[in-house]
């Protein structure tokens, strides 16, 4: 056994609490037969507008390949299509359906209550401090180069 001290790690404590929002999510959707994959391109699509494939799959934190199927499962669902891009036929563009519009409801519904089950027990002031906390992280990891 390699010895680490994981209690230690900012990595460790957000990679727990990530997971086990994750899992809360997931929890939630399943009644909707909605995936999480599902509920994450909706999310950027509606954050972001229309993607690339790859800036898409970028965003979710996987492989474009992988991404292939669970697109291919939406549009036959009619949530999304996607459409080749006039300069480069190559690149293809993932554009949300009117279809889509019911389902990206029921998750937004699932991710509220999921969000007021995270910051249970917390007042307003820690909720914003986690807040605030959390963007100085993300900014931190964000502008600073890799150690090599």
């Amino acid at each position: 056994m390699l010895p680490y001290d994981f209690e230690e790690s900012i990595g460790y404590w957000l990679v727990g609490a990530h997971n086990a929002y994750l899992s809360a999510v997931q929890r939630e959707l399943a009644p909707h037969g909605i995936t999480l994959r599902q509920a994450q391109v909706l999310g950027w699509l509606a954050a972001a507008g229309p993607l690339s494939q790859r800036d898409l799959a970028e965003r979710m934190l996987i492989e474009p390949p992988n991404l292939v199927g669970v697109l291919d499962r939406m549009e036959q669902a009619g949530l999304v299509e996607r459409r080749a891009c006039d300069e480069d036929r190559r690149k293809k563009w993932v554009h949300p359906l009117p279809a889509a519009q019911e389902t990206w409801r029921k998750i937004a519904t699932c991710g509220r209550r999921v969000r007021k089950q995270a910051v249970e027990g917390l007042s307003a002031t820690d909720a914003q401090q986690l807040r605030d906390l959390l963007n100085r992280v993300r900014e931190n990891l964000s502008s600073t180069p890799a150690v090599r």
